[in-house]
């Protein structure tokens, strides 16, 4: 169980999901031969995956998805108490000319989005760069938007958002104190 206020249930992600989908074979017209998903550890990775299946189930086809770790490359490294984490980038597609769709959990406050835009470009030069998020926080510190969002909420600053999915138990989408932030 998690220690916050429920703000969006499984189902309200399950619609939300749909919406991006639908939002981004719109855009694409149901075609995603050079187009690519690519979520962003940790909570973007399930979530691409997950955006990519409503894509097959709605259009016969969707993009191939990849993984990208951005730990190394946030402004905010050498501020935390411990090292983060480093997870698997898998990137199974040549990123240049590529339609990359970047796929995270919540925009905040943009910087994870900067740190991502700074990690793919080691990987090649994009056709064209997308993002796509589950929850759009509103007012980023950063000039960045989302251009495929399935939900929008406000909190206060002292909370964070938190997505769990299905895996994850007790699926929702949570206002958690900053200070329980590591679940």
């Amino acid at each position: 169980m998690i220690n916050g206020t429920k703000l969006f249930s499984a189902e309200e992600i399950s619609t939300a999901v749909a919406k991006i989908a639908d939002a981004i074979g719109a855009d694409f017209t149901g075609s995603f031969d050079d187009c690519a998903l690519v979520g962003i550890h940790q909570q973007g990775v399930p979530l691409a995956e997950m955006i990519c299946e409503e894509l097959k189930k709605k259009y016969g086809s969707a993009p191939l998805v990849g993984k990208l770790d951005i730990s190394m490359y946030r402004d905010d490294i050498g501020n935390r108490k411990r090292l983060p984490a480093i997870r698997e980038t898998d990137i199974p597609f040549d990123v240049n000319g590529s339609s990359i769709i970047l796929v995270d959990d919540v925009l905040s406050t943009g910087r994870t989005i900067r740190a991502a835009l700074d990690a793919l470009t080691d990987y090649g030069r994009a056709g064209l760069i997308r993002l796509a998020v589950l929850v759009d926080r509103g007012e980023p510190e950063f000039p960045i938007r989302a251009d495929y969002v399935g939900l929008c909420t406000t909190a206060p600053a002292d909370r964070k958002i938190v997505v769990r999915f299905e895996e994850d138990g007790d699926p929702g989408i949570y206002a958690v104190n900053w200070e329980n932030h590591n679940l």
